[in-house]
């Protein structure tokens, strides 16, 4: 368990511009001091980031938010007071201050509270903003334990808080409060159907397109293993054939037909549309563990934070469906 040692060696390790990886609700992140320059373009280099795709500031409370912000725009005010700290991170104009690095050059700057103990521990004992993408390299899988940060980035990484799995495990909702209306930007663990009632009216949804928010790209969140989105109906036929092909098949589905061939693999099956989204990424990188070729996934009920898994699904397989 991370102690006050371990979160003091943290900080230490992010004021000489350092990396620390560290437990949130959603996922681990890749983190650097936010204020540094040269910390951030370390921390680019290490994931293999492209210098255009900003990252989120991680804040110790809305207290901080003034300090990133030139302005706080009124539905950014209303979202952060009622999901702070959690899984929904706002675009707010940059305050002058706030390094290029940060926003890959854009005008916002994305900023997030997030609710996980380990987390706020350090974000309090650093008194500052620390840009956290999810850390593992650019496009891969999330990581929800710090065995994935590990796995994946070795000793690129200064320290590793270990805090246990992710409770959420997909990323935050980002909703862009820089232009005249409020926009979702990418789905996350704050349903649209939750921000839509606090703010009290409808709320667009820009997620495909021009880049504007970290995990964003047509191909995202990807496992070696080919993600092909179906329905139920669909599972038999596709898999005999695909296996008939000479390949090896996995299923994720939160209710497996029962008729699939029995070369196929079957994944263990969440047991609702949350337990889908926390157990996503760690069945993603199972399916590379067990050498699969092709990983079927029947998506869950799109209401609620289903909408978030079904938009990683189609992200890691590249928007392939059957």
């Amino acid at each position: 368990m991370v102690n006050e040692h371990d979160i003091s060696e943290a900080v230490a390790v992010l004021r000489r511009g350092g990396l620390v990886a560290f437990p949130t609700e959603t996922v681990y992140g890749l983190g650097c001091d936010a204020r540094s320059p040269e910390a951030l373009r370390h921390l680019y280099a290490v994931k293999g980031r492209p210098a255009g795709h900003p990252v989120i500031v991680h804040l110790p409370g809305t207290e901080h938010l003034d300090r990133w912000a030139a302005t706080v725009p009124r539905s950014a005010h209303v979202l952060a007071e009622a999901c702070w700290p959690g899984p929904l991170t706002v675009i707010v104009p940059r305050a002058e201050l706030v390094p290029d690095e940060v926003t890959g050059g854009r005008p916002g700057v994305a900023v997030r509270v997030p609710n996980q103990p380990v987390a706020l521990a350090l974000l309090h004992a650093f008194d500052g903003g620390i840009a956290a993408p999810s850390a593992n390299r650019f496009g891969r899988v999330s990581p929800t334990t710090a065995a994935d940060v590990g796995d994946d980035l070795g000793s690129d990484v200064d320290l590793i808080l270990d805090g246990g799995p992710c409770t959420i495990g997909v990323e935050s909702t980002i909703v862009d409060c820089t232009g005249p209306e409020p926009a979702i930007v990418r789905i996350g663990g704050v349903p649209k159907e939750q921000l839509e009632a606090l703010l009290g009216h409808a709320i667009e949804t820009r997620v495909d397109g021009e880049t504007v928010a970290p995990g964003t790209l047509p191909v995202h969140y990807a496992p070696d293993a080919s993600v092909i989105v179906l329905e139920r109906d669909e599972v038999e036929t596709a898999a005999a054939a695909t296996i008939a092909a000479g390949k090896r098949v996995g299923l994720l589905a939160l209710d497996p037909p029962p008729s699939v061939p029995a070369e196929v693999v079957v994944l263990d099956a969440p047991i609702d549309v949350a337990h889908f989204a926390q157990v996503l990424y760690a069945r993603l990188r199972e399916a590379d563990r067990l050498d699969l070729d092709v990983l079927y996934a029947v998506a869950p009920p799109e209401c609620g934070i289903g909408a978030a898994v079904i938009d990683r699904l189609r992200r890691a397989g590249g928007s392939k469906s059957s």
